[in-house]
């Protein structure tokens, strides 16, 4: 398996390659080329294995250049640090089935990934001796979920950028009380898209990438998303079992378009047996309205109940794109060079119906997301954080534009990490897990540092290991 750009500035390279270099060279994302299927018989094998050894089976497919004993021994280290052996349980909830996302120890769908991500990261160190400086942006819960995947590990400094005020009280708390001395957390005066923007930036800069031997977190690096691609497939054969042979819808709350990407390649993997996909958004609708007019337009971020969807420029829809493109990697290219200079990208009307075969998508307001978490409370005494409320609010409102067949809401964290928005809809804040009793109390420690590519890059050069 080899993996390409979407902009085809560089010439293939391995997975492991892949996972250090973060983003590509040219500037674009990494892929597997070509992307790999399974066929029915092989379902049925994978049907009866353990969370842990059909991850094992679906990434063996994308990496040719890691033996399956050492990927098995650090899938099994990430998971052994969730609170169920299921890893990602699929509970009934009324009509509706939950895809729980969040029993990682920082409670949000993000562990998943990065739980492995963090041990690929410390083995590939070990074995180059070489040394990382870790560099991401979170809108919430990818800087803690990268922060524990890291935390106190040999030759790894990591440094997360969050928009200060912007994330949630519990959210910060679990990023700045972690002790460890390789943990560097700045609070950017901006928004997310700000953090974003001036990681993306400095990636680009090349020759201090190099210097200080920058490794990525976000969903920019291919081996999050793969191993968001399992619990797809592993949602999909568990439900099926109780349901029949019609394919199984998910509806996936996303800012980024990381996670829906993930089921993207997941319903080319295991294809029929995924239907369609509900892209469902906040007030921050950009791709929204990209999958209902064909138009992908940056606005101004709002701030809402929901912020780990607070974005207008989500990284992993260029690779969506190529695919829309017919991977073609020049129009990608033109594509994001015209979206730099007049802010937008317009499909044309094949592409857009495309896109509408692919996605069902719908935007939910902050009156609605309050709703459904006291609706879904009243009738099962389940509850919902907002993020996972907004992917169940479009599910119901997009019932009717659904194969037949059931669908599965991504749960993608635990609702005691927003009290105040679940407050506001049953009255009172969700019990809180162990792992965040008395977080108010711990020493918080980060750096407030203004929106600018070389503030960040001094606080770099300044704690780089």
């Amino acid at each position: 398996m080899r993996y390409i750009s979407t902009r085809g500035g560089i010439d293939p390279i391995s997975f492991t390659e892949a996972v250090m270099m973060g983003l590509a060279a040219d500037g674009g994302l990494l892929l597997p080329d070509p992307l790999p299927s399974v066929d029915s018989a092989t379902l049925d094998v994978w049907k009866d294995l353990s969370y842990p050894d059909l991850a094992l089976k679906i990434m063996d497919l994308f990496i040719d250049d890691l033996s399956n004993k050492k990927l098995g021994v650090l899938i099994n280290d990430a998971y052994i640090t969730f609170n169920t052996p299921d890893v990602t349980p699929i509970v009934k909830v009324g009509k509706h089935y939950i895809l729980e996302l969040f029993h990682g120890p920082t409670l949000a769908f993000k562990d998943v990934a990065l739980q492995v991500l963090g041990n690929l990261f410390s083995l590939f160190l070990k074995e180059s001796g070489e040394k990382m400086n870790i560099l991401g942006a979170t809108s919430g819960d990818t800087g803690s979920a990268a922060i524990y995947g890291v935390r106190g590990k040999d030759n790894i400094n990591i440094f997360i950028l969050h928009p200060q005020g912007r994330v949630s009280k519990v959210q910060a708390l679990q990023m700045t009380t972690v002790p460890e001395k390789n943990v560097f957390n700045i609070a950017l005066k901006g928004t997310f898209d700000d953090c974003q923007a001036i990681v993306k930036a400095i990636f680009n800069q090349l020759d201090f990438k190099s210097q200080y031997h920058l490794g990525s977190i976000n969903s920019i690096n291919w081996a999050r998303v793969l191993a968001q691609v399992v619990y797809y497939v592993y949602a999909t054969l568990k439900v099926k079992e109780q349901t029949g042979d019609e394919p199984v819808n998910f509806s996936v709350p996303t800012g980024n378009f990381g996670d829906i990407f993930a089921g993207y390649i997941a319903k080319q993997l295991i294809r029929p047996n995924i239907g369609r996909l509900v892209l469902a958004t906040n007030e921050n609708n950009i791709l929204t309205r990209f999958v209902l007019q064909g138009h992908y337009a940056k606005s101004k971020v709002i701030h809402t109940i929901s912020p780990s969807m607070d974005i207008q420029v989500a990284s992993n829809f260029e690779r969506y794109l190529y695919y829309l493109y017919n991977q073609e990697p020049e129009r990608v290219k033109q594509a994001f060079m015209f979206l730099d200079k007049k802010d937008e990208i317009i499909i044309s009307r094949e592409e857009r119906a495309q896109v509408r075969r692919d996605f069902a998508s719908a935007s939910i307001d902050q009156a609605s997301t309050i709703t459904t978490i006291r609706d879904i409370y009243k009738k099962t005494g389940y509850i919902l954080d907002p993020h996972t409320a907004v992917g169940v609010a479009a599910a119901e409102r997009l019932v009717a534009d659904l194969p037949k067949g059931p669908t599965i809401c991504l749960a993608t964290a635990h609702p005691a990490k927003f009290p105040d928005a679940v407050s506001k809809a049953i009255g009172r804040e969700p019990e809180r897990p162990e792992s965040l009793k008395g977080i108010e109390d711990r020493s918080s420690r980060y750096e407030v540092l203004p929106a600018e590519v070389d503030a960040v890059k001094n606080y770099i050069v300044k704690h780089a290991l």
